[in-house]
C-alpha cells in the first residue's frame, strides 16, 4: 500500500464562476460530493477563514487563521499542510462571495505517522486541540463535503487527533456518520483540565487548593516579594504583546525546555511562528500574554488565546532562579482570578497533558480529548486496516518508552548503590 498524495490545489469557489457556488450532486451512498477538492492551507482567504471562525459551533482557538496560518509559514514540521475546506452555495454576503462553512487543515498519515495507508490526518497546530471549524447554521453540510473531499484526494479514513470528543463538532460529525451507516472509532481518549470561568475566582481557588495550599502559597507570594513588589501584567494591544512574547521567549528558553532543546526561541521558525501569530492574534484580541514580575523582573509568563467564550492556555515560561517560590504556579492563580473576572470567557482550556502536575489541582473541570478514526466509506476493509495499524503504532510506541524508563531506572540505581 502506498502513500496517498498530499491533496493539491483543485478549484476554489469564487465570484468569477457561478457566483461562487461549488458544483453540487450526491453519490449512492448520500455523501454530497462537488467539484472542489483540498488545497493548500496558505490558499484558504482569510476574511472567509475569519468569518467561519465567528461562526463555528465549536470554538477551537488553534485553528484560528492569524495563529494556524503563522504555523503553516513558520513552524518547523508543521509547514505545508492542506485544508479540507467546504463552500455553501449561498453566499454570506450581498456581492457574491463565496461563504466558507467548514476548514479542517490535513496532512498525509504518512506525514502523521509513518504509516503508507491511503488516510488524511488532522494537521497540528502546536497546539493541543484540532477540532475542526463548522458553520452553525450548516454543519452538517460542511461535513458531508468534507468527507466527500478527502475522498477525492484518494482517502478511505480521516484521523481527528486531539478532538474534543463530548463537543458539538464531533455530535455533528457523529450523527451526519450514522446517517450513513457508518461511526468514528475512538482510537485513545483522556481527560484535560479545564476551568470554569463563570465562578468567582477566589472560591473555585479556595475550593480546588484547600485553605492550608493557598496559606502556603501566599507565604511564597511574600518571600518573593522580597526581590521586589509582585505585579501581574496583561498585554493585549499589538505593540504590547510584541514586547511580552520576547520576554515569554527569553523565560522558556532559560530552563529546562532550553535544556531538552525545546523551546521555542531555540528554533527560528518556531520563533517565527511565535511572533507572527501573536502580533497577527492581537489585532483581533484574540491573544494576550500574562506576566508576573517581581520588581522589573519578570518571573513567569503564559500565552492566552480568545476564541469565542474560551480562553485557551498555550505555553508557560519561568525563571527557574526562582523556584521555590513556585512561580509558574503564582502566574496561574493570577491567571484564574483575571479569566473568571472576564464576562466575556465562561470556560478555559489547559491544552495540558492528562496528569500535568502544575494545572490539574488548580483547574479542577475536565474535557475528554482524543484520537477519532473517520470512516469515509461504507463497509471499508481498508478502514479496519488502518485501525490496525494506528493500534500496533500505538503499542510499539509504549513498548519503546516503558523499555526507556527501566534502563534508566536500572541506571540510577547502579549510581546510587555502587558495588564494593
Amino acid at each position: 500500500m502506498v502513500e496517498i498524495a498530499e491533496p493539491a490545489v483543485a478549484h476554489r469557489p469564487s465570484k468569477d464562476d457561478a457566483a461562487g457556488k461549488p458544483v453540487i450532486a450526491v453519490s449512492p451512498d448520500g455523501i454530497t460530493v462537488h467539484d472542489a477538492a483540498p488545497m493548500p492551507l496558505a490558499d484558504i482567504p482569510v476574511a472567509p477563514w475569519r468569518a467561519l471562525a465567528e461562526r463555528a459551533v465549536e470554538p477551537n482557538g488553534y485553528y484560528l487563521p492569524d495563529w494556524e496560518l503563522a504555523v503553516n509559514a513558520f513552524a518547523t514540521g508543521r509547514t505545508g499542510a492542506s485544508a479540507l475546506n467546504a463552500w455553501s452555495e449561498t453566499p454570506l454576503v450581498p456581492d457574491g462571495a463565496a461563504r466558507l462553512i467548514g476548514l479542517l487543515p490535513v496532512i498525509s498519515m504518512w506525514r502523521a505517522y509513518k504509516i503508507p495507508l491511503p488516510a488524511l490526518a488532522s494537521a497540528s497546530p502546536y497546539g493541543t486541540l484540532c477540532t475542526p471549524l463548522l458553520d452553525r447554521e450548516t454543519a452538517g453540510d460542511a461535513v458531508n463535503l468534507m468527507i466527500a473531499q478527502a475522498r477525492s484526494a484518494g482517502a478511505h479514513a480521516l484521523i481527528l487527533r486531539d478532538v474534543s470528543l463530548n463537543g458539538t463538532a464531533m455530535k455533528t460529525i457523529t450523527d451526519e456518520l450514522r446517517q450513513r451507516g457508518m461511526r468514528p472509532r475512538v482510537l485513545q481518549s483522556h481527560a484535560r483540565a479545564c476551568l470554569d470561568a463563570r465562578r468567582d475566582g477566589d472560591e473555585l481557588l479556595r475550593n480546588a487548593l484547600g485553605g492550608k495550599k493557598l496559606k502556603e502559597l501566599r507565604r511564597q507570594r511574600n518571600r518573593l516579594a522580597e526581590h521586589g513588589a509582585v505585579r501581574f501584567d496583561v498585554a493585549r494591544t499589538p505593540e504590547a504583546v510584541a514586547a511580552a512574547v520576547e520576554t515569554f521567549m527569553a523565560l522558556e528558553a532559560s530552563g529546562w525546555k532550553a535544556r531538552r532543546g525545546s523551546a521555542l526561541k531555540q528554533d527560528d521558525g518556531d520563533a517565527g511562528f511565535i511572533r507572527r501569530a501573536t502580533a497577527g492574534l492581537a489585532q483581533t484580541g484574540q491573544c494576550e500574554i500574562v506576566t508576573l514580575c517581581a520588581g522589573e523582573t519578570p518571573v513567569a509568563a503564559a500565552i492566552v488565546l480568545r476564541h469565542q467564550d474560551r480562553a485557551f492556555y498555550f505555553k508557560l515560561g519561568v525563571d527557574e532562579r526562582f523556584a521555590k517560590y513556585s512561580p509558574g504556579v503564582q502566574l496561574t492563580l493570577e491567571l484564574t482570578r483575571h479569566l473568571c473576572a472576564d464576562a466575556t470567557i465562561a470556560t478555559a482550556d489547559s491544552t495540558a497533558s492528562a496528569d500535568h502536575p502544575m494545572i490539574n489541582p488548580i483547574w479542577r473541570g475536565r474535557l475528554k480529548i482524543g484520537d477519532v478514526l473517520i470512516p469515509l466509506h461504507p463497509r471499508d476493509p481498508l478502514v479496519s486496516l488502518i485501525h490496525t495499524a494506528l493500534a500496533m503504532r500505538r503499542l510499539v510506541r509504549e513498548f519503546a518508552r516503558r523499555t526507556v524508563h527501566l534502563i534508566r531506572e536500572i541506571k540510577s540505581s547502579r549510581i546510587r548503590s555502587p558495588k564494593s
